[in-house]
This record gives C-alpha cells, sequence and structure tokens, in this order.
C-alpha cells in the first residue's frame, strides 16, 4: 500500500465506522440528527414562531411547519442579508451561496452558516476522498493534485458582513490554507468571472502539475478537456497527466458523457465517483463503484423527509421520514438543515433502490418533466431512452433538451428534441425511433398516449449544430461550472431560444 494513502486510512478509520453506524442504524441517526437541529434552533425568530421548545416527535414537527421552497424562504434571507441575528439559526449568518438553479431565471441566495460548512459541505468532501481511499488502498491520488472546475462568481458584498457567491468560491474563502497544495489551479484563476478566459489560463497552469484527480460537472469538464486537449496536440488526457485515476462529477446525470470519457481517458484504471453537493448541502456519495446508486449521508446535520409525486402541489402534502420510503418510486426531497432551512423543498426528486443502508439516484427535477399531453415524462426516462437510442444507432449525445410540440390545427401533440451529437448516429430516423419505443418501454402514460398515434405523434429530432448550446448557455450568461442546461421544460422557451440560434441540419 502506498504510505501517503495508508496513512489516510489510518486516519479515516473512525469516520468510516460512523458511516457504518448509519448505514446499520439510520434512523436512530436521523432521529438523533433531527432533535439536535430543532434544540440548537429553539431560541431562534422560526423556533421560537412554531413552538420548537414543545416538540417531542417528528409528527408534530410535520404538522406545525409547512413544506415550502424558496419563495417562503425568501423574505427571512433578506433580513438574514441585512445582518439580522437569530432568524432562521442561532448568530449572524455571513454567506450566502448564489445559485439561479434550473427552475427559475430569478437568482436564490441559500443561506450558509459557519456549522453548515464544517460539518456538512466539508465533511462531506472529506468523506468522498475516505471512501474512495478505503476502495483502493493502493491508490496514488493523494500524490499529485485534484483539478477543480468550479463557478465563476467571485465573493461579493450585502452588506460589511455578509456575502455571497457560488458555492464553490465561499468553500474556497473557507477552506484551510493548507488544502491549496493539493488542489489547481489557484483561487485567482478557479474563480475568474470570465469563462473562456478561465479556461485558457487553468489550461496554461494545469498542464505541468501531476493531476491525479479531476473533481466537477461533466459537461463543462468536457469543455475543458476539449480545450486542453486541442492546446497541446495531444490525444488524450493521459498523454499530459500519466497518474490520473479518478473523476468525481455532479450535478447532472453521468450516463450521456460515460462514452466520451471513457475515449477521452483511456484506462481500465480510471474511476468515475458521482456526488450529490448542492448550495443547501451535501447528500449523497457513491460507496460503491459497482453500483450506479449513491448512499444517503445521515450525519451531516440534515433531517429528510420524501414527498411521494401525487402529494406535489397540494395544501397539506404528506410527507414520509427514511423509514417509510419504498424501493422504486420516485419522491421530492425535503430538507431541514444546520443551514437554517426547515422543510424546504430543493426541487429534486431521488429513487431509492436500497434499504439498509438506504441508497438512492437522482431521477429529476419537481419542476424538470413533460407533462403537456398528461405523459409526465420525467428526466431518468429521458435518459434511459437517450442510452437506448445512442446504442442503437453508435452516437454519442454531447448537450440536449426537450419539450412539447403542442396540438394545432390539423396536428396531434408531440415532443420536440434539440440534441447535439458528439457522434451523429448511423439515422437520425432510426435514434428518433428507438427514442420513442425506448420512452414507452420506461413511461407507460406516454405509451398510452402515442398507442396508434392517437394523441401525440413520434418525436420530432432536431439535430443541433455543433457549438450551439455553448452559444446559448453563453447568451443566457450562463457558462462555468456550476450552471446546468435544462433538460426538459413543460413549455417551449428553452425551445424556441435553442432554435432561433441554431441552422437545422437534414441528415
Amino acid at each position: 500500500m502506498p504510505i501517503i494513502s495508508s496513512i489516510v486510512g489510518l486516519f479515516n478509520a473512525r469516520r468510516l465506522s460512523q458511516i457504518d453506524l448509519f448505514r446499520k442504524a439510520p434512523m436512530e441517526v436521523q432521529e438523533s440528527v433531527f432533535f439536535s437541529l430543532i434544540e440548537e434552533a429553539r431560541e431562534t425568530e422560526w423556533g421560537r414562531q412554531y413552538d420548537y421548545s414543545s416538540i417531542r416527535k417528528i409528527h408534530q414537527y410535520q404538522e406545525r411547519v409547512p413544506v415550502q421552497g424558496y419563495e417562503g424562504f425568501e423574505p427571512y434571507v433578506e433580513r438574514l442579508r441585512n445582518g439580522e441575528k437569530d432568524v432562521l439559526w442561532p448568530g449572524v449568518t455571513r454567506w450566502f451561496a448564489k445559485s439561479s438553479g434550473t427552475t427559475s431565471s430569478k437568482s436564490k441566495f441559500i443561506p450558509v452558516t459557519k456549522v453548515a460548512l464544517e460539518a456538512c459541505h466539508f465533511r462531506g468532501g472529506r468523506d468522498v476522498l475516505a471512501i474512495y481511499n478505503d476502495n483502493y488502498p493502493e491508490n496514488q491520488v493523494f500524490s499529485g493534485k485534484t483539478l477543480t472546475l468550479g463557478g465563476s462568481h467571485q465573493i461579493n458584498n450585502f452588506s460589511n458582513d455578509s456575502y455571497y457567491g457560488d458555492l464553490s468560491a465561499i468553500l474556497i474563502e473557507n477552506l484551510p490554507f493548507w488544502t491549496q497544495f493539493f488542489k489547481t489551479p489557484g483561487p485567482d484563476v478557479a474563480l475568474m468571472e470570465e469563462w473562456e478566459e478561465k479556461l485558457k489560463k487553468i489550461t496554461k497552469v494545469t498542464i505541468e502539475e501531476n493531476v491525479t484527480s479531476l473533481a466537477g460537472v461533466p459537461s463543462w469538464f468536457l469543455v475543458l478537456i476539449k480545450h486542453i486537449l486541442k492546446t497541446t496536440g495531444k490525444k488524450n488526457l493521459l498523454e499530459i497527466w500519466p497518474n490520473l485515476e479518478l473523476f468525481i462529477h455532479g450535478g447532472i446525470n453521468f450516463t450521456p458523457y460515460r462514452e466520451q470519457y471513457k475515449e477521452l481517458i483511456p484506462s481500465e484504471e480510471m474511476h468515475y465517483m458521482e456526488t450529490y453537493n448542492a448550495s443547501e448541502g451535501f447528500f449523497g456519495i457513491q460507496d460503491d463503484p459497482t453500483s450506479s446508486s449513491m448512499l444517503l449521508m445521515l450525519d451531516y446535520g440534515i433531517f429528510y423527509e420524501f414527498m411521494p409525486m401525487g402529494e406535489l402541489g397540494k395544501e397539506n402534502p404528506k410527507t414520509l421520514v427514511l423509514d417509510e420510503v419504498e424501493l422504486n418510486k420516485d419522491y421530492a426531497i425535503i430538507i431541514t438543515t444546520n443551514g437554517g432551512l426547515w422543510r424546504y423543498m430543493i426541487g429534486d426528486t431521488v429513487r431509492f433502490t436500497h434499504r439498509y443502508p438506504f441508497k438512492f439516484i437522482i431521477s429529476g427535477r419537481t419542476r424538470h418533466f413533460i407533462n403537456a399531453f398528461g405523459e409526465e415524462v420525467i428526466i431518468d426516462n429521458a435518459t434511459k431512452a437517450l442510452d437506448a437510442a445512442c446504442k442503437a444507432t453508435g452516437a454519442v449525445v454531447s448537450e440536449y433538451t426537450a419539450g412539447p410540440l403542442y396540438m394545432s390545427t390539423g396536428s396531434k401533440g408531440a415532443h420536440q428534441w434539440v440534441i447535439e451529437f458528439e457522434k451523429y448516429p448511423d439515422s437520425v430516423d432510426k435514434f428518433r425511433e428507438v427514442l420513442d419505443k425506448a420512452l414507452q418501454d420506461v413511461n407507460s402514460d406516454y405509451e398510452a398516449k402515442r398507442y396508434k398515434s392517437i394523441t401525440l405523434d413520434p418525436p420530432d429530432v432536431v439535430v443541433a449544430r455543433e457549438g450551439l448550446f455553448f452559444d446559448w448557455m453563453k447568451s443566457r450568461n450562463k457558462l462555468g461550472g456550476q450552471n446546468k442546461v435544462p433538460r426538459l421544460s413543460n413549455n417551449r422557451d428553452y425551445l424556441d431560444d435553442l432554435l432561433k440560434l441554431n441552422h437545422r441540419i437534414d441528415h
């Protein structure tokens, strides 16, 4: 065993035993987290409003405190930004993670308390490496540096006492100084605002480093990798970083990008590890390399509830605690956190694949779906159907988005897909046919609407010109590692914008 990995393993032994504890006793750990949060916040304005001092059972909390999205918390956040203390969490909250999200064009400012930074975000980062080191004790990842591709917003002032920026900027600002010895590029480059200039600087700085791991969003990392290869004239990343062995990724589904990464990093020793980290908290880590599911991390100061999809939009929706969830059903995540978020709906949906320990996949967004005709197509359906179409036609998808084609006089409704290919399919017609059939296989509502084309016609696939999605994101001022291409929409706003920028390619 390499000596550095051996030393790291010794330091991580206690932490790994704690992770094993919540694998075996998840509800006991979650109940402990819950009562700790309630006790900590009982003298805040929010805690007094809902009489946290008298809460003795989880169901009392569920009955008193409403489930809310950002809109419900925004007035409180405004007060926090102005320096008020003891509002949602004890003391003054100085940091706010700016997030435009993908459900609204309006910026959200998520409070990030000191305890959330340490006990949630930083602990999550340490656990990723602890679990990786445990899975691969012969690894050499600690002998080099991690190339991190984060957001592009510097820290800005609300006032003299409160600050906002991308979560990545907040983490960098608060990390111990010694961590910079293990990361590249430095903060001055990592947080540059101008994306295209940032690519050049990152390339210049990192090609001389011993990069052993990457961390970031797969889609944006592809842009960086291709820029690095073009600049250096190399065919793959191992010609630049021969010791590269790990990609820690998150933010979007990795399936559409997997084949591209295998070509760009042609090594059987290359490992991929998914994480679920958001401005609101660090939620999951892929702890088993043989499974695509993630372990729900239960001792980060986050108490979880799960809302069945049929409850969405109800005035008093029913939510489930962890031991009440069922496998293979989609749930909206509701979180209560040490960042001062109380029964907060973050907008993501998950599907549990295993109980005891609780493992899950991200299945979509509560507002990212197509249901213009009662078909309820979610992102997980789209991912599986695209994967089938790619395998059948030899295609590789770079980016995509989809939405409805509305019914009009003389025509039925349909779905329209704008797809940018890294590798074109053998036949676009065949790609469309397989996509359509695969969607019917994974979604019975879509299948019913497609039956004999009574309600829905076959999907319309628009082949995007090269660089369309990059140009579109640039036009929306959304270039950079923490911005995501919206995959599905129940209206045509994204599609119409894209089509205006696109030149239709017929095959």
